[in-house]
């Protein structure tokens, strides 16, 4: 559900969200720019930097009160949120919150990717912990690591050390009524292009991990906490168990490290093959 700008830059992505099967049903066309970022990738020891140039493009603009939310979110499974979207303006702020709340009435499962982006928000609000708590209290199921939870409460979960993931969980479950399962990605980060990932989720009850992977040469990991979240909510509503889920979300991460640009082309056999171990050999 979105906007983009009504000339070719806009078509053509578009016609990318189609080619990979994507509904686009809900998707606007208006005059104006899209919202571009450039990537300087990062190698060995220098980290990779982005720039954003995404102010007064045609979504950060779109008036959202154009979309039946009522309409878009019938017989849907999950409405699932980014912490880009909402840090671009108010407009898409609310839209997000708006959204969210129709979901709730309509017994709709929410998931919210924090997605925490500083130069994002500071171009317009300096109140971006108080606004992301807003869409925690609404989620069933949270993206973020300990300084997520950490950003929005104003705790130190750092004094915890090795089980700083765990304690900032079981806080957050005691302040988050809705909230049922939260989960993120720990990385090991040896050099730019040689990390290394893993997998953690919890439930009130229950802790969930993988074991880390190695990503030597990393071709791109943009695009790969986007991918974790495509996996482990592909599994979710497929009714796998958490583990398996958490298992297809960081084969997803792990193959996105693999893919040059920030579109996941992940396919779901590629994930079996991953989850199953099944190696290396060229597929033939």
């Amino acid at each position: 559900v979105g906007a983009v700008a009504e000339n070719d830059l806009g078509n053509s992505a578009l016609n990318e969200l189609r080619k990979y099967g994507v509904n686009i049903d809900n998707i606007a066309k208006e005059n104006g720019r899209m919202g571009l970022y450039f990537l300087s990738p990062g190698a060995m020891h220098r980290p990779s930097q982005i720039i954003y140039d995404r102010e007064n493009s045609v979504f950060a603009k779109y008036d959202f009160s154009k979309i039946n939310w009522e309409n878009v979110l019938e017989n849907c499974g999950l409405l699932h949120i980014s912490g880009v979207t909402v840090a671009l303006g108010i407009g898409p702020y609310e839209a997000a919150l708006k959204a969210m709340e129709i979901a709730q009435k309509k017994g709709v499962k929410i998931s919210y990717d924090c997605n925490y982006r500083p130069k994002l928000w500071e171009n317009w609000s300096n109140e971006a912990p108080k606004m992301i708590l807003e869409l925690m209290k609404k989620a069933n199921i949270i993206f973020a690591s300990h300084r997520d939870i950490q950003l929005v409460f104003g705790e130190n979960f750092e004094q915890y050390g090795d089980e700083k993931e765990q304690k900032s969980a079981q806080f957050a479950f005691k302040k988050l009524d809705h909230l049922e399962l939260i989960t993120s990605t720990p990385r090991i980060q040896i050099s730019a292009s040689n990390n290394k990932l893993g997998g953690i989720a919890f439930t009130k009850n229950q802790n969930y991990k993988t074991d880390f992977y190695d990503l030597d040469a990393i071709i791109d990991r943009i695009g790969s906490g986007d991918a974790f979240a495509a996996g482990i909510l592909n599994g979710l509503l497929n009714d796998y168990e958490i583990q398996d889920a958490l298992l297809m979300g960081l084969a997803s991460a792990c193959l996105k490290h693999a893919q040059l640009g920030d579109l996941c082309l992940n396919t779901l056999p590629m994930l079996i093959s991953f989850m199953n171990g099944e190696g290396l050999d060229v597929k033939r």
